[in-house]
């Protein structure tokens, strides 16, 4: 009995595990027609946890990530879209098939809490069909395109709509997002939302409210920025965030339509003879002397102006030092030839530490000779420090 028992669960493991990760859903939508599909989390947890589910009586809650491409490709279809908040809320398929098909689509759902994958499989059929002949685009501010999609808000906006157009015979043809046709991302504050449009489609001709926003009249106001009243008896909109910009309301009408043109027929792909080959002839010679005087011999001329006023300047206007010097007081001379003397000596005793003291800490020297006086035994205050008999320079010296 306990090996029956084993056998029992071994074998719903595997079924579980083999039908829940290749689970695969069939869909058939006509062409022109919206097609969406919620991808529910509550699905894929019973792929996550069955058997805690089954025998353990355990529920979870996890948030989840959702994946989606065309099988063998990274991306989805060119008319299909993908969209999901939250881990925590539920993804949405959608868009309009515009040619007929199969596409395969897979889709992969990750558990952000214990980080497991399941796998399905979603094949959407596309079959042909007649194109809905008048169609209305409508732009809803106060939307956000995770909270149209479900079927039963699109049921709320369909019923406002056949009330403004007159008509139950109304189809969804489409419904996009504000942001995918060049709309900003709206603060993140209470009231501010992205906005979606919303395109319909009927057999029926367009009712009078519709055929209002063809007026001149309320193109003019439209374009001048100011705010459109709603035309009268056309405001059908039960709840307010369903509520459609007149301004951007499109009426679309296809049996106007011009016909596309006619594909271009293809060719052999081999020229037609048209003779023998005729080269074009030579261009004509062209004189470069007159561009090379001014791209060479002109700035070649600019720059040797440039140095030879750069030369008067710096050697022309040079005062020179026995010009310079015949120029200065004697006095001021001799201080300045003094004060190189004592640096010179300075720099000479400090190469050296045995050397002398210098001759300006003697009680009397002479700066030039280096020889040395007695000290004079007077405190008469002309005579100077400097003996003047062997001074070169003693003429220049004040006498009494």
């Amino acid at each position: 009995m306990a090996g029956y028992r084993s056998w029992v669960f071994f074998l719903t493991v595997c079924a579980v595990s083999l039908f829940g990760a290749n689970a695969e859903i069939k869909v058939t939508i006509p062409v022109g027609k919206l097609f969406t599909y919620e991808l529910l989390r509550e699905t894929f947890q019973n792929d996550f946890e069955p058997l805690s589910k089954l025998y353990a009586g355990r529920l979870y809650d996890d948030p989840m990530v959702f994946k989606c491409n065309r099988q063998n490709f990274p991306d989805l279809p060119e008319w299909l879209r993908f969209t999901q908040r939250h881990p925590y809320d539920n993804g949405f398929l959608y868009g309009t098939p515009t040619s007929p098909g199969k596409s395969i689509i897979e889709i992969y759902a990750i558990n952000k809490r214990s980080y497991e994958a399941a796998r399905h499989i979603l094949v959407i059929k596309a079959t042909a069909e007649k194109m809905l002949p008048y169609q209305a685009e409508f732009f809803i501010k106060l939307r956000e395109i995770e909270k149209v999609l479900p079927s039963s808000v699109q049921d709320e906006i369909k019923q406002d709509l056949q009330k403004l157009w007159d008509t139950e015979a109304l189809e969804i043809v489409n419904i996009t997002n504000a942001l995918d046709r060049g709309g900003r991302v709206p603060l993140p504050l209470a009231g501010h939302f992205e906005g979606v449009y919303v395109k319909v489609g009927s057999e029926q001709y367009f009712s009078d409210c519709l055929l209002r926003v063809m007026t001149a009249e309320h193109q003019k106001q439209c374009a001048t920025g100011a705010k459109v009243k709603v035309p009268g008896g056309c405001n059908f909109c039960n709840i307010p965030s369903n509520c459609i910009t007149w301004c951007k309301t499109e009426l679309i009408d296809l049996t106007k339509q011009e016909p596309a043109p006619p594909a271009p027929t293809m060719g052999s792909g081999v020229l037609e003879d048209g003779g023998d080959f005729d080269p074009p002839e030579s261009p004509p010679s062209r004189d470069f002397f007159p561009d090379y005087i001014v791209t060479v011999i002109v700035p070649l001329i600019l720059a040797i102006v440039l140095c030879l006023l750069l030369a008067y300047i710096m050697f022309g206007r040079r005062e020179g030092v026995m010009k310079r010097n015949a120029k200065t007081n004697q006095i001021q001379l001799y201080h300045h030839h003094t004060i190189h003397g004592n640096s010179d000596e300075l720099r000479n005793m400090a190469a050296e530490r045995g050397a002398p003291p210098p001759l300006s800490t003697l009680p009397m020297f002479n700066s030039r000779t280096g020889d040395r006086a007695p000290p004079l035994q007077s405190d008469s205050p002309t005579i100077p420090l400097i003996m003047a008999q062997h001074d070169p320079y003693s003429d220049t010296l004040p006498r009494k």
